[in-house]
């Protein structure tokens, strides 16, 4: 960040301990059919064996660190870079760059907010058109079922199709709100949109009340209506968002293109495979610990987590709205867009713009060595190659680095993530005596055993939380503009297990790994982003696997990020041997939308 810019709650840099990583191995039973339903019941009915749970899943072990508490309290993470005196806060411009389209020639061609744009603007198509291509290759209830249904829980066709008739209107006119009007998207089922009903994962229950409506669209979304985006329909996401596989029983999973022989990623797990699938450009999600970056890195798209309450304050101290999109420019429109300051929002509308990085600036990355290889060879020989393409080609400074206690850290965050969750979901349960009824079997053993968690332990979180984020002020302040690199996820993929879709599943193991390198961002409030910079073979199904590599930046670095994200997809498109990747079942809306009349 430029050094004169000033901040809210900026933290003391100051040096961690300098811990030594050493992996240890989880042993966290996997669960899957009969043995997750009775393992459920044993956690509810027998409190004893919930805290042996959450023991062995070392969320008691931070309490262990020594001199933790010489550190204050961090229980919100909350940085806020501000708006200047005398500065009037606007919106972020929509620059002409990201009017832009790719090469028609470009292999692994996704369509972009600008192809469509100029298709609507030169009538060769309208909104309209698209629309009724997408609807019946979605909506749920048809007979067979829609091909990509599995992606979206509910569509309203009247809402789409009025949006997308007056969109048509004003193309007509001469007179499109912005790049984004007519363009469609989607929405991760937790998010209220005016008129649809947040079933967050869970199946509908009639008698919830609930399960009504929203009267409102939130702010982030609303922004992208106002600029004429039309809200195609909700997305199917984990229940609860509790886990990052993105395995819903109740829903069904959403299919990861690439190859369906593997999850999407959760758990905006509905938005990752409707971008893989070439229906929208770009999807909103939620990420909480992960839950943006990890289904885009498993369907080879771009996903941006930003700063805490810098699209909108939840009710969380981890959780964001963002999005995840086709390309690093949509990425970046619908990030503009969404982080309108909202006079309705003292703490979102305090932020000052994040500022694009000046090109003759210093270029860093940050690499923790023994944590960045932890990663599967075939993660760590696509993301080395990336590295070595920003060094040689883009005159970045490689530096090492250590940030103390990622283990524990980690922990920390699961810890504080389903005690957030737990807190959210009773608050709503129709039944505050039965309070797990009606969840599946996966979540009524993972809150179960989250509730565990006391009050003392929270705050030994927020002491480490602390420590975390004086340390990494630290880094910033020896190494400025720093980019902390790592794999987005250890592995390529997460193959889907025979039968998980009976009752789901829980695999504390493989979801601890799978999250190893994106809570740091979630914890400390720190925006991160995630590009493909590759791909490798898979050990089932057909299709190769994306592999993503993620940058995460100092509070309030956004734009700097999305400028990496924008390198990342030059490399991927342009040095990557045979470029990128676009799933053999991709649909083609545009030549769809162009035989409906």
């Amino acid at each position: 960040m430029a050094s004169s810019q000033r901040f809210s709650g900026y933290p003391l840099a100051k040096e961690g301990p300098n811990t030594a990583y050493v992996p240890t191995q989880d042993k966290n039973p996997p669960l899957r059919g009969w043995s997750l339903v009775i393992a459920a019941k044993l956690v509810n009915y027998f409190p004893s064996v919930a805290k042996a749970t959450w023991e062995n899943a070392k969320f008691g072990c931070v309490k262990d660190i020594p001199g933790l508490d010489k550190y204050d309290w961090r229980l919100q993470p909350i940085v806020t870079p501000l708006i200047a005196d005398g500065v009037v806060q606007s919106k972020a411009e929509i620059t002409p760059d990201l009017y832009e389209r790719h090469p028609d020639d470009l292999g692994g061609r996704f369509y972009s907010a600008a192809d469509y744009h100029e298709l609507f603007k030169s009538g060769k198509l309208t909104p309209l058109q698209v629309a009724k291509a997408i609807l019946p290759l979605i909506t749920r209830g048809q007979n067979p079922p829609a091909k990509y249904e599995s992606a979206w829980s509910v569509t309203k066709e009247d809402l789409v199709l009025e949006a997308a008739k007056k969109s048509t209107e004003r193309y007509a006119a001469g007179e499109p709100l912005s790049v984004l009007d007519g363009v469609p998207i989607g929405i991760k089922d937790d998010t209220d949109v005016e008129g649809y009903i947040s079933h967050m994962g869970r199946p509908f229950d009639a008698s919830d009340p609930f399960f009504k409506p929203a009267t409102r669209t939130i702010w982030p979304v609303a922004q992208l209506v106002a600029a004429g985006a039309i809200v195609i329909g909700k997305q199917v996401m984990h229940e609860l968002g509790s886990d990052v596989s993105g395995c819903n029983p109740k829903w069904g999973t959403p299919i990861n293109w690439n190859n369906k022989s593997y999850y999407p990623g959760g758990s905006s797990s509905g938005g990752g495979s409707a971008i893989s699938s070439g229906l929208v450009p770009i999807s909103i999600g939620t990420d909480a610990g992960g839950s943006i970056r990890v289904p885009a890195s498993f369907n080879g798209a771009y996903g941006l987590k930003p700063t805490l309450h810098r699209t909108h304050t939840m009710k969380s101290a981890i959780c964001v709205i963002g999005p995840l999109a086709a390309t690093a420019k949509d990425l970046a429109i619908a990030y503009r867009l969404m982080t309108a300051p909202n006079p309705e929002d003292p703490i979102q509308s305090a932020f000052a713009l994040s500022i694009p990085p000046s090109p003759s600036a210093k270029k860093t990355i940050g690499i923790y060595r023994d944590w960045f290889d932890q990663a599967s060879p075939s993660v760590l020989d696509a993301t080395r190659k990336a590295i070595a393409y920003f060094k040689d080609k883009l005159g970045y400074e490689v530096v090492d680095i250590i940030i103390p206690y990622i283990q524990e850290g980690q922990y920390a965050h699961s810890a504080w993530a389903l005690t957030e969750g737990i807190d959210h979901h009773t608050s709503h349960a129709p039944d505050r005596t039965r309070p797990l009824a009606g969840l599946n079997s996966c979540n009524q053993l993972l809150m179960a055993v989250g509730s565990c968690t006391s009050g003392t332990d929270m705050i030994k979180y927020g002491q480490l939380r602390g420590l975390l984020m004086e340390h990494l002020a630290f880094l910033w302040k020896k190494y400025p503009d720093m980019l902390i690199v790592t794999p987005t996820v250890p592995e390529a993929g997460w193959p889907i297990h025979p039968g998980d879709q009976a009752y789901g599943f829980s695999d504390g193991n493989v979801t601890i790994r799978n999250m190893m390198y994106i809570w740091l961002a979630n914890s400390t409030g720190c925006p991160a982003v995630t590009a493909p910079v590759g791909y490798a073979d898979a050990e089932q199904g057909e299709g190769k696997l994306p592999v993503g590599l993620m940058a995460m930046g100092e509070w309030g670095a956004e734009e700097q990020l999305l400028a990496w994200a924008k390198e990342a997809e030059a490399y991927v498109n342009e040095a990557y041997e045979g470029g990128r990747y676009r799933p053999q079942e991709w649909a083609d809306v545009v030549k769809i939308a162009g035989t409906v009349e």
